[in-house]
């Protein structure tokens, strides 16, 4: 589970602090496993201040916080403060952005790249697809991916253009353009060695950080007319 960390706390020196932060980004590269941070100031009081680090987990969170360059900075840090900052340990239950990175790792790496060694780590065990152009409504497995997705590219050598992304709460909804190569059978179609487009629009439930549910609405009719087999 993703975890981060809120640090609050007063100084009247924060340009001296913000030095600090570099040269602990500096000290750590490579090493840090911290994935991202953001700091706010309070518009009530300059002095006070506000930072949140986000890390993939609480383990990770600990092992940076035992590197000796973290420990150093943070005694360097305190002696800047008014006060000894305080510490708030958060496990994220939900992030919009996340569910959005999870979902365009799907469209770009398993779809598009081919690598469903990563399917395990995106999509639930019980993942729950529906799909309009399937004779069944609902298919439950992560396996249903894997098998969508070799079937289309041993039909289609394709890549996905990410046309417009919206984020709500645990849903992720996704317009896409899709373009292939005809190389192999589709359908009972043979290959054309025809560039075809499709476009289209997914919805994916996400639930913690895992691809849960998805909605596929494709624009099929178009493609088997593209190929030839539709007037």
């Amino acid at each position: 589970m993703k975890f981060a960390q809120i640090i609050d706390f007063k100084t009247e020196r924060f340009d001296d602090m913000d030095r600090l932060m570099d040269q602990w980004v500096e000290q750590t590269k490579g090493k840090r496993t911290a994935t991202r941070g953001l700091i706010g100031k309070d518009r009530a009081d300059g002095s006070h201040f506000v930072e949140v680090v986000e890390f993939p987990s609480y383990d990770e969170a600990m092992a940076n916080s035992q590197l000796p360059e973290t420990n150093r900075i943070f005694e360097e840090m305190v002696a800047l403060c008014d006060g000894t900052p305080t510490f708030t340990d958060l496990d994220v239950v939900r992030d919009e952005q996340l569910n959005a990175a999870t979902v365009r790792r799907f469209f770009h790496e398993v779809a598009g790249g081919g690598n469903l060694d990563a399917v395990d780590e995106i999509f639930a065990a019980d993942y729950a697809d529906h799909d309009i152009i399937k004779d069944e409504e609902t298919v439950v497995g992560a396996d249903v991916i894997r098998q969508d997705v070799s079937s289309w590219r041993d039909a289609f050598d394709f890549t996905f253009s990410l046309d417009r992304q919206i984020c709500e709460g645990d849903d992720v909804v996704t317009l896409w353009t899709w373009t292939g190569t005809h190389k192999g059978d589709f359908m009972g179609i043979a290959p054309t060695g025809k560039v075809c487009t499709m476009t289209g629009t997914t919805v994916f439930r996400c639930k913690d950080g895992m691809i849960q549910e998805g909605w596929w609405h494709e624009d099929a009719l178009g493609l088997m007319k593209q190929l030839g087999a539709a007037g």
